[in-house]
C-alpha cells in the first residue's frame, strides 16, 4: 500500500461514503440485520449507528485496508456491539460454512476485484434460510448517463480505490448465486454517474 491509498483515500472514502442520502440509504436496510453479522467492506464503521442492539449478537467486520480499520476503531470502542475484524479482501472469508446468520454489504462490491467469488463466499458462510442485506451504487438505467459511466470508470476506478461506477448488482448478485427477494432502485441526491442505487434483500438460489 502507498501513501495515498493508507493515509488519503480512507478519509476521501469516509468523506463520500457520510453524505446524507447515503445516511438515509443505510438508515433503510441496516437496522435489518440479525444474529451473527458479517458486514462486508466495514470501511470506517460508518454503518454502526443504525444496527438494531437487540437484534444482532456479533458482526464480523471484513475490511483489508488498515488505514480504514485505524479509521473505525474509535468508532467500534464505542459502540456497545461486539465488532471483530477480518482484515482480508472480500474474496477471502475465513469463516465456517453456516456461520452467520445475516451478510450485510454496503457500497463496497463496486471496490472487491472479483465480486462474484466475494457473493459466492458469502453464500457458503451465510445459514440455510439466512438473507443477504445489500445497498450499492451501480449502473443507470438511462442510456445517457451509463455511456458516462462506461467513459469515465477507467480513470475514476484509478483514483477511488478500485471503485467501479457501472457494476450490474442484481446480475452480480445472481452470478454470485443470490436470489433478490427484496429490490428497490433510484436515483439518490448526488452526481448520477455515482448516485443510482440498488437496495434490498436476496437469499441463496
Amino acid at each position: 500500500m502507498n501513501f495515498y491509498e493508507e493515509r488519503v483515500l480512507p478519509h476521501l472514502i469516509d468523506w463520500a461514503c457520510s453524505t446524507r442520502p447515503n445516511r438515509k440509504q443505510r438508515e433503510k436496510i441496516v437496522p435489518l440485520a440479525e444474529g451473527d453479522v458479517l458486514e462486508i467492506g466495514f470501511g470506517s464503521g460508518l454503518n454502526l449507528p443504525f444496527y438494531d442492539a437487540q437484534k444482532v449478537r456479533k458482526i464480523w467486520g471484513l475490511e483489508p485496508s488498515e488505514g480504514m480499520r485505524r479509521k473505525a476503531r474509535p468508532m467500534v470502542e464505542k459502540s456497545e456491539l461486539e465488532v471483530e475484524f477480518i482484515d482480508l479482501p472480500g474474496e477471502s472469508i475465513p469463516l465456517d460454512t453456516n456461520s452467520v446468520d445475516t451478510v450485510l454489504v454496503t457500497f463496497s462490491l463496486c471496490t472487491i476485484t472479483d465480486a462474484v467469488a466475494a457473493l459466492q463466499g458469502m453464500r457458503r458462510v451465510l445459514k440455510p434460510g439466512g438473507s443477504l442485506l445489500f445497498c450499492e451504487h451501480g449502473i443507470a438505467p438511462d442510456e445517457g448517463v451509463r455511456r458516462w459511466q462506461q467513459r469515465l470508470n477507467p480513470t475514476w476506478r484509478r483514483f477511488a480505490g478500485g471503485c467501479n461506477m457501472n457494476r450490474d448488482i442484481p446480475d452480480l448478485l445472481g452470478k454470485g448465486g443470490f436470489k433478490v427477494t427484496a429490490d428497490e432502485r433510484m436515483y439518490i441526491p448526488g452526481i448520477r454517474m455515482l448516485s443510482y442505487n440498488y437496495w434490498g434483500r436476496a437469499r441463496a438460489a
